[in-house]
């Protein structure tokens, strides 16, 4: 087993030797870390990447809505990274369970978190955790196939779910529970959610803002799709969407999600058709069921601009009472602490200073648990890249300090060594890409993109038949 190096100030000697650095987390800003680390010319460096799954590219694959595979294709740019000579992948790696961060800082030159965002934001209302009421980030990971809510079941049996939130991920989970059958089986869905989807009952997905309408999150062209996916319905109430307080002022997007919803609203919804709701300027104040969620409580808000031109929502003191049997929070993402690594509770991300952790020696953030929850899948690059300029800035100027390995330490092989001694089912490049060809070999059978494994054991079944225990 290797033991911990010490550090050194670097030298002429040092310069021409390798960083070698750990990012923890294989989703977008994990791969785009990676990317920048790899592409610059100022160091030489090695990268390799830790993923607590046996599977990458975090929510581009158990995010990103099974019926957006254009989304999906950016999995191709992360492959192109992964095939770098100075790249390693090592899947089904717990930190803080398999190994510890005080390892990784002890081996690593550098450490880079990458672990987004993995639970949701409370609501804070009576009712909130009666069945019926879940949160969107475990639906989502359930119709996505990831292995952690495998599991769960949803009682789709009603006839009305509610989605709480304002912003593309209520959109996803509307679409997803009103999109046909046939539609759904045409994409990598996983299997246990379509079977589900299928057999449902809910002919009316009403999603609800605090807000007014051009005060909502939702991008355009996810507005814009939501009848031709689903091909049902959108329900819009006129009079949430004629003209706006500060209009003249909005933003070209909100402009444009305007003009769409009010195009909803001048084509009303035959009665009895499947349609997914659009509703605005409600707060939920109470879940209410006997045993399980039978209806919502909502707060009518009124809207009022400051001085500022920031519009807020200002209860009435009007109620209004929703039957439903299906109640989803998207009200948004929040960080968790991760390792004994310092932690904002308010904003639920890491302290941080242009990336480098604050009060830590060696620990970099970069993604959602640097910034909180914002912005796409693209926005993570800027951030990666801003981090990484970071990093590399300390190792210039010495507060990042190297190891002193010796001529005698191979880090490719004590690093594999000591990781398969603490995990013996290890997925390395070479069993993903087993993963990956089963998963497409199977959807080509059906004319669908992959069919996912859900289940680590059977994940691990395939990584590990045939798979060398030393990496690429």
């Amino acid at each position: 087993m290797s033991q911990p190096v010490t550090s050194q100030p670097v030298t002429a000697r040092t310069q021409v030797e390798p960083l070698i650095v750990a990012v923890v987390g294989s989703g977008p800003s994990g791969f785009y870390a990676a990317s920048s680390l790899l592409e610059q010319t100022a160091v030489p460096v090695r990268v390799d990447m830790y993923e607590r799954l046996a599977t990458p590219w975090g929510l581009v694959r158990s995010g990103v809505a099974p019926d957006h595979p254009k989304i999906k294709t950016v999995s191709g740019v992360y492959e192109q990274i992964a095939a770098h000579e100075n790249f390693r992948f090592f899947g089904n790696v717990h930190i803080g369970r398999d190994v510890t961060r005080e390892e990784l800082t002890a081996r690593y030159d550098a450490v880079l978190y990458a672990v987004g965002t993995q639970t949701d934001r409370r609501l804070g209302i009576p009712g909130e955790d009666l069945p019926g009421s879940v949160s969107a980030v475990d639906f989502v990971g359930w119709y996505n196939g990831h292995p952690e809510y495998a599991g769960y079941t949803f009682d789709l049996t009603g006839e009305r779910a509610v989605v709480i939130g304002a912003g593309n991920v209520a959109l996803d989970v509307a679409r997803l529970l009103c999109s046909p059958y046939e539609r759904l089986a045409r994409t990598d869905i996983a299997d246990h959610a379509l079977t589900a989807l299928r057999e449902s009952t809910i002919t009316e997905v009403m999603v609800v803002g605090r807000r007014g309408a051009a005060q909502a999150a939702f991008t355009t062209p996810e507005l814009r799709e939501l009848p031709e996916f689903t091909e049902s319905g959108v329900d819009v109430d006129p009079a949430e969407v004629a003209q706006q307080p500060g209009e003249d002022a909005l933003s070209r997007s909100a402009k444009r999600n305007l003009a769409v919803l009010r195009g909803y609203a001048a084509t009303p919804v035959p009665p009895g058709a499947r349609h997914v709701t659009l509703r605005f300027q409600r707060t939920p104040l109470e879940i209410r069921g006997d045993g399980r969620v039978e209806e919502v409580v909502f707060a009518r808000n009124e809207l009022k601009v400051d001085a500022d031109g920031w519009v807020s929502a200002v209860d009435t003191g009007e109620r209004e009472t929703v039957p439903a049997s299906l109640v989803l929070r998207a009200v948004g993402y929040r960080g968790v602490a991760f390792g004994g690594l310092p932690f904002d509770e308010r904003r639920g991300v890491i302290p941080n200073d242009q990336g480098r952790v604050q009060g830590t020696e060696r620990e970099y953030v970069a993604g959602w648990i640097k910034r909180g929850p914002t912005g796409i899948i693209g926005t993570n690059r800027k951030c990666a890249a801003e981090t990484v300029t970071r990093l590399l800035a300390d190792l210039a100027d010495g507060s990042l300090r190297r190891h002193d390995r010796g001529v005698a330490f191979d880090h490719d092989v004590e690093i594999v060594s000591w990781l398969l001694e603490r995990q013996p089912h290890l997925v390395t490049a070479d069993g993903w890409a087993l993963i990956d060809a089963a998963e497409r070999a199977a959807g080509a059978v059906s004319g669908r993109p992959r069919v996912k494994l859900v289940l680590t054991d059977e994940l691990l079944d395939i990584a590990l038949e045939r798979q060398s225990v030393t990496p690429r």
